[in-house]
């Protein structure tokens, strides 16, 4: 059963809910979220005296007492995610129900002399533009690294060149809004968690694939975090001693062997092939080139070993893979089956992983979850960004 203590996303996903299937009963819900009936009533309660949700007309039963359905108040607000890669900022504007209102992609330079002074002006460039609409709660950063806390927003992130970036603090200054920085990857299972799969199971893992590999951990309905922000780093799993050395400078980490670069090493190896994207080294896994094809079988192989070790430490409820490596995943597959049910622990080898359809705004969305998932964290993860999240959301002054 999800709790409600600190950091739990159980109201939000109440909203969420609400906003992607339309209008049900307080039973449908506690049915929906596996969460008791009584928990539902009470914080339904909270949700309703807040103006987020509003009873709507009774649906008809057969025979019984009629259920009061329930419905999100459409204009409760909203958020912009940023994501920050090596090369652009990708931008969503996200309703609390998870539509999408809007998307913008910008270039970026992370080691710009004033990278940050970019972002901010990136950022407030799309602010300036926003239509008329629900009212803006705060502003969520992805990065790829690991972040000390989300309401602060220290950044260390080797794929940058960001060693210790107030991120947080410097688009606080610059936009005067709410500001949640959190990893990439944590942010995405945010999403997960509100809109996804995780919906329903409140102990789920996230895994991604693409230029990097990454894990976020959810346990009880909550993002595990770690003791400095840094649970997760899945793709730095150390599994060949002798093998290419990483981005972080370790030797054989799991990212170094089946990330982009890893991928690219590995096709180059074969005489005459050599590819310069993994999107070329899909296309010719797709014209049935041999050498494509065994490329991510190998690759699929290794990451399957890892997954199969990180699920039995876990013991997570399902797994759901995203990333933009899932593009190719019907050649990652055959590999990756095989290896991951060989080394699970009898009796989690029917765990159900799930491959999700992905572009690059799923990124930002996740930031955007961020945000969106933290108005009644008052004095959890969020800390005062909270706080300030939860005082816009009801319409007081932050």
């Amino acid at each position: 059963m999800v709790g409600t203590d600190r950091g739990d996303l159980t109201r939000t996903a109440i909203l969420a809910l609400l906003g992607t299937v339309g209008p049900l009963s307080r039973t449908e819900i506690a049915r929906e979220l596996d969460v008791s009936p009584a928990t539902v009533t009470q914080l339904t309660r909270e949700l309703i005296g807040s103006g987020m949700l509003e009873e709507l007309d009774l649906k008809p039963s057969r025979g019984g007492r009629p259920a009061q359905r329930l419905g999100l108040v459409g204009d409760a607000g909203r958020a912009l995610g940023v994501k920050v890669t090596a090369d652009h900022l990708v931008l969503v504007d996200v309703r609390l129900d998870g539509e999408v209102l809007g998307s913008w992609e910008r270039p970026f330079d992370p080691a710009s002399t004033d990278a940050l002074g970019d972002l901010g002006d990136a950022v407030a460039s799309v602010l300036g533009g926003l239509e008329e609409g629900p009212r803006l709660l705060g502003i969520g950063i992805g990065v790829p690294g690991s972040v000390d806390d989300q309401g602060v927003g220290t950044v260390n992130a080797p794929t940058l060149g960001w060693q210790a970036m107030p991120v947080g603090e410097r688009l606080r200054r610059r936009l005067h809004l709410p500001v949640l920085v959190e990893n990439d990857v944590n942010a995405l299972a945010a999403a997960e968690r509100l809109y996804g799969r995780g919906r329903t199971h409140p102990d789920f893992l996230v895994l991604t694939v693409g230029r990097g590999v990454g894990a976020a951990i959810v346990a009880d309905g909550r993002v595990y975090r770690g003791a400095r922000g840094g649970a997760g780093e899945f793709g730095h799993l150390p599994v060949d001693p002798d093998g290419p050395v990483c981005g972080c400078g370790a030797r054989g980490c799991l990212e170094a062997l089946v990330g982009t670069a890893g991928l690219l090493a590995r096709s180059g190896a074969h005489p005459g092939a050599g590819f310069g994207s993994v999107a070329e080294l899909g296309a010719a896994a797709e014209r049935g080139d041999a050498v494509a094809r065994e490329v991510f079988a190998e690759a699929g192989g290794i990451l399957g070993r890892a997954t199969a070790g990180l699920i039995n430490v876990i013991d997570p409820e399902v797994v759901v893979v995203l990333g933009e490596g899932t593009a190719e995943w019907p050649f990652w597959q055959p590999g990756f089956d095989r290896a991951v049910r060989a080394h699970l622990y009898p009796g989690r080898r029917d765990i159900s992983i799930e491959v999700e359809g992905w572009d690059d705004t799923s990124w930002a969305q996740g930031a955007a979850a961020l945000v969106l998932a933290t108005p009644f964290d008052a004095a959890g993860t969020a800390g005062e960004q909270g706080r300030l999240v939860r005082a816009r959301l009801i319409g007081a002054t932050p």
